[in-house]
């Protein structure tokens, strides 16, 4: 039992690195945003990979999600756009928070200044 306990805790460890935004941009076009956000993470595979981002406000409330459809393993950092982000009049900051497979939504998101 305790083999099967160590294989568990190295087979977690392995998976335990989040996917880490190492970059956004936010430009402001025609009334909605474009953010072009670039991820670090060491993608494996199907079964580990980043697998999306999205853009919050500051109380955590979605207002985009980008659907990242495939791993990237031989591409790191990477940068993907989304587009049409409707944002509160007002609003001077978002978060940004990213996702992987198997781990889900970090709990760490990356504040942006809006300009």
């Amino acid at each position: 039992m305790k083999h099967i306990l160590a294989i568990l805790a190295l087979t977690t460890a392995a998976f335990a690195e989040e996917p880490e935004i190492t970059n956004v941009t936010a430009i402001e076009i025609g009334g909605a945003w474009r953010f072009d956000v670039s991820i670090l993470h060491p993608d494996t595979g199907w079964d580990h990979y980043a697998d999306g981002w999205r853009v919050l406000d500051m109380a955590g409330n979605e207002l985009g999600m980008r659907v990242l459809a495939h791993p990237h393993e031989n591409e790191q950092p990477f940068t993907r756009s989304l587009s049409g982000v409707k944002i509160p009049k007002g609003t001077t900051q978002v978060q940004i928070q990213a996702r992987d497979l198997p781990g889900g939504w970090n709990a760490c998101t990356v504040v942006v200044d809006l300009p």
